[in-house]
């Protein structure tokens, strides 16, 4: 069975058919990140747990869920730079 693909379709490599490869490595130094702030931080393991999956848990379902299949790393891009230019105005 051949199957027929459009010139301008674009494929993308994922890791378990959800995350592309950038938005993995984005999560899991986020993570890494918060787990060793929260190693610092705090001492009881309970409030450990309870602070990585309050900060960790909505970064997975953006980047598992996604806005119209972007990378998250393009998102960020793109807010940062909506962010820092100043010529953009929002009218009624």
């Amino acid at each position: 069975m051949k199957f027929i693909f459009p010139q301008n379709y674009k494929f993308n490599n994922k890791i378990f058919g959800i995350f592309d490869y950038g938005t993995a490595i984005a999560n899991v130094i986020w993570y890494i990140l918060v787990y060793f702030i929260l190693n610092i931080i705090v001492k009881k393991l309970q409030i450990k747990i309870f602070l990585f999956i309050l900060f960790c848990f909505p970064f997975f379902l953006i980047s598992m869920v996604g806005i119209n299949q972007e990378n998250i790393i393009l998102i960020f891009k793109y807010l940062i730079k909506y962010l820092r230019s100043k010529k953009i105005y929002i009218y009624k």
